[in-house]
């Protein structure tokens, strides 16, 4: 192994320093000494060096323990921005946050159903109108988009939602804006969202399920998003659920993005709508090409029970899933997420009761199967997590 250089480690000992604040809120210099290893004097150069950057500042001081009160420290949340962007459903979504996580700004794109070219030109547009709309320095993008992504080179592989395949894409929106980039599948986003900003935050162990447009899963195993060896771990909405089903766009036939989807249950309404008259959607739309999954969610809470069959249906589909990922992870804190999470306590009680018929009673007993608290905002808060985690040593 080679030696780190003088500069190497500056610059590692600088993100250490500057982590151990992020990380430990109101801190003293002492503290971050003890933390970190470093010794006193270097702490004193690189936070005086992160003083006069703007990313630090003296907060006050803390209680004394026999001596002079100690000068305690913080990471200043509004000294740099950070842009997050969901690709992930009908409408692209995108905002501009604080170090912090606070959100600064919201932009949100429909699409409408463009894909390949077109999409990618939506893309550039969105983050053109974040970046005008940020009220500081950037510190980076970061990106959660559907499909297989190798998140190390930030390559989209293929999203059959969006008719990528190896679309370089940090390379793209690198080239354009001269920022770091990082890209990563929505569900590991998400998931990386739910364990840095969620209800229980910082859970070990977690597995969010993200139900939208497509379907998939996103993995904290030790604290550390689990890729898998291909980066496809998660990618549970293309495997096959039905014998002979649909075809999906995939290209195989019967995976449980057909049967579990917001497209599903769209196709699924249409229908419905079709063949009968008394359906409570026709009060919310005029013709079956106008559904969407909000007035699939209005026909829901107005009682209509065909839609609450569609839901029920779906959580089953979801509850099978489930079941196979406790059985094979034994993972006890599982969130829902995504569109189809407004559905709430009808959607997540059949994943519930499905899970525990398929599941050892023990294992069951102990999962907690939840609605994420996130809402929408789960997959820009990953990316803008995602980016922050790799780039704060670069600050």
């Amino acid at each position: 192994m080679r030696k780190a250089t003088r500069q190497q480690t500056r610059a590692h000992n600088k993100r250490l320093v500057l982590r151990t604040i992020y990380q430990e809120p109101q801190t003293s210099r002492a503290d971050v000494a003890r933390s970190t290893g470093l010794t006193r004097t270097t702490i004193s150069h690189i936070v005086a060096e992160l003083i006069a950057e703007g990313l630090i500042e003296e907060t006050g001081r803390g209680p004394s323990e026999g001596g002079k009160p100690p000068v305690l420290l913080n990471v200043v949340t509004g000294s740099r921005n950070l842009i997050g962007v969901d690709l992930a459903n009908s409408r692209f979504r995108g905002a501009v946050l604080d170090l912090r996580g606070n959100f600064i700004e919201r932009i949100t794109m429909p699409i409408h159903d463009q894909n390949g070219e077109r999409a990618l030109e939506q893309v550039v547009q969105l983050v053109d109108s974040l970046l005008e709309a940020s009220q500081g320095p950037v510190l980076g993008i970061g990106i959660g988009t559907p499909g297989l992504v190798d998140a190390r080179e930030g390559i989209v592989r293929q999203a059959v939602n969006l008719e990528w395949r190896d679309l370089p894409l940090r390379r793209l929106l690198q080239e354009r804006y001269d920022l770091p980039v990082h890209v990563s599948n929505d569900s590991h986003a998400a998931a990386l969202g739910e364990y840095a900003f969620g209800q229980k935050r910082q859970i070990a162990n977690l597995i969010v399920i993200k139900v939208g447009r497509g379907t998939s899963a996103g993995i904290v195993l030790n604290g550390r998003l689990h890729y898998g060896d291909g980066s496809g771990a998660g990618e549970i909405g293309h495997v096959r659920v039905v014998d002979n089903g649909k075809p999906c766009l995939c290209g195989q036939t019967g995976c449980l993005e057909t049967v579990a989807s917001t497209r599903a249950i769209i196709d699924r309404a249409r229908s419905i709508v079709r063949k009968n008259p008394s359906s409570q959607l026709h009060h919310f739309i005029s013709s079956p090409e106008e559904i969407t999954t909000d007035t699939i969610l209005q026909a829901f809470k107005s009682g209509d029970e065909e839609i609450r069959q569609l839901v029920i249906d779906i959580g089953r589909y979801l509850g099978i899933a489930v079941a196979y990922l406790v059985g094979a992870l034994n993972i006890q804190h599982i969130f829902i997420a995504g569109s189809m999470a407004r559905f709430g306590d009808v959607l997540v009680d059949t994943i519930r009761h499905e899970m525990r018929q398929r599941v050892m009673s023990l294992l069951s007993a102990e999962t907690e199967v939840t609605l994420s608290v996130l809402g929408q905002d789960i997959v820009m808060l990953g990316a803008a997590s995602h980016l922050l985690t790799n780039e704060l040593e670069n600050v």
